[in-house]
């Protein structure tokens, strides 16, 4: 393929990237994006609605989107390629360009709990688990919102863990954590009752004390299972803490390495609402001709496609910033 064809090839990969931003990515990464996409057309999108009306997660599409190993794909690994940011920005685009449910599920791991572990954990803490965590073999959840706190959770927080005969004992409640019934631990932020500060514990699901419950009538992340957390005189010991989350401003350090996943899903909800929106509209006739023929639809397409243009140029730029330090 020549190199002008190829550069088409990439440009035409997403309906909705006018700018060709899918270019800026191997093409092992697009490969692996490919047979993403394979799998979402056709074992995951066909579940979706069905269990969107019964408010249920999809069981079935677990192990599918396991198996692709999409945090150590083999195109790259067989390569000793490293996966870019970018990357894995394109891989929360197509997750949500199908779902923003599904993306969620699977970002709750390969985002927020991998990079609690990885960046809130020690060296060795990071080692043991990082592998089981690409693997699946160790889900875990990001327990952070509380039940009267979120968006002031960092002054707010509530749950209160405190050193007893070299243990951590834990009380509270956490809120909208999603995924939580499926895991094995939950990554549990709460307030060191000696000093005041943020610290963070890895709470295993079945341990004593601890009681899920799932949130119903819910639309939002509809297939998404949010549960109610609450911890009453939980015990851990001093290793399932994770050692570098010492402050909130700990806590803060990664959420910033996360919040560009948020913008990347956000963005691919947009882009699979628009391409939707365009197949349909090619599709339906009206008054003897598509509804694509008209212009007060053209505008409407024109404006959803300029707001996707605008997030996908943000969040490529705001990934290769975040890369570069």
């Amino acid at each position: 393929m020549s190199t002008v064809a190829a550069a088409e090839a990439r440009t035409a990969f997403y309906p909705s990237d006018q700018y060709g931003y899918a270019s800026l990515l191997s093409e092992a990464e697009l490969a692996v994006l490919a047979r993403l996409r394979a799998v979402l057309g056709g074992q995951v999108r066909p579940l979706l609605a069905d269990h969107w009306e019964r408010g249920e997660f999809p069981g079935a599409i677990v192990r599918p989107l396991v198996d692709l190993r999409l945090m150590d794909p083999e195109e790259l690994s067989r390569t000793g390629t490293v996966p870019s940011a970018l990357y894995g920005g394109f891989r929360n685009f197509e997750l949500a360009r199908t779902d923003a449910s599904v993306a969620t599920f699977y970002n709750a791991q390969s985002g927020l709990f991998r990079t609690a572990v990885n960046l809130g954990g020690s060296a060795e803490q990071a080692a043991e688990l990082d592998p089981k965590i690409r693997s699946f073999e160790y889900k875990g959840v990001f327990a952070l919102t509380e039940p009267e706190h979120g968006s002031d959770i960092a002054g707010g927080l509530e749950t209160r863990a405190r050193r007893e005969d070299g243990n951590w004992v834990i009380n509270g409640a956490k809120r909208w954590i999603g995924g939580a019934a499926g895991a094995d631990v939950l990554a549990v932020f709460a307030r060191d009752e000696a000093d005041r500060q943020v610290k963070a514990f890895l709470v295993p699901t079945g341990a004593p004390g601890v009681r899920l419950a799932k949130i119903h009538g819910k639309t939002s992340l509809r297939i998404m299972q949010n549960a109610d957390i609450e911890l009453v005189d939980v015990v851990v010991p001093e290793s399932a803490r994770l050692q570098n989350i010492n402050s909130f401003k700990d806590v803060a350090a990664l959420l910033r390495r996360m919040r560009s996943d948020v913008a990347w899903t956000a963005t691919g909800v947009q882009a699979g609402a628009y391409e939707a929106a365009l197949r349909y509209v090619k599709e339906r006739g009206q008054f003897g001709r598509p509804l694509a023929s008209f212009q007060l639809i053209q505008e409407k397409l024109a404006l959803m496609l300029a707001n996707i243009t605008a997030c996908l140029g943000m969040v490529v730029r705001l990934t290769r910033q975040q890369e570069q330090g």
